[in-house]
């Protein structure tokens, strides 16, 4: 009985073979999780500006202030869940910022809290902007093939 064993041929063949797989393959894995870290942040945008929304509705309603204090907003009275991190920096919390700074999405401190808001009742008409504190290249397209900051969406 003859045993016969793989030539150094064909062993390198494939792991040629698998080296061209695995080239083709892992970009595309590294996308998912580009795309997974827009998709949260986007959620998050979404349901935190909802909350938001929904607040500034009862309040008129009711003749109050229309936006939420920092404080209204972080402590359960106008987002009925934790804020999560912000999935591009891991970090937690929100943090107040100026007028200038939320016009312009400015990033500030990046690793003190994960998302901006900015908030005037005072102002004509009153304003609210709530916005990731983090400048890295989200997988959104702004519909111009142009690819936003996280601080952007």
């Amino acid at each position: 009985m003859v045993q016969r064993a793989f030539t150094l041929v064909e062993l390198l063949v494939v792991i040629v073979m698998l080296g061209v797989l695995a080239a083709l393959v892992v970009p595309k894995f590294s996308g998912a999780t580009d795309n997974a870290r827009s998709a949260a942040t986007q959620s998050t945008l979404a349901g935190v500006r909802t909350a938001v929304a929904t607040f500034r509705m009862n309040a008129v309603i009711n003749g109050n202030d229309p936006f939420p204090t920092l404080a209204e907003l972080t402590g359960n009275t106008v987002v009925k869940f934790d804020i999560p991190p912000n999935p591009y920096t891991g970090v937690g919390g929100v943090q107040a910022v100026s007028q200038g700074q939320a016009n312009s999405r400015t990033v500030v401190s990046e690793g003190s809290a994960g998302w901006n808001y900015y908030f005037n009742n005072g102002a004509t008409p009153p304003v609210a902007v709530f916005y990731s504190n983090c400048a890295d290249t989200s997988s959104v397209d702004n519909g111009a093939g142009v690819l936003l900051g996280a601080n952007e969406l």
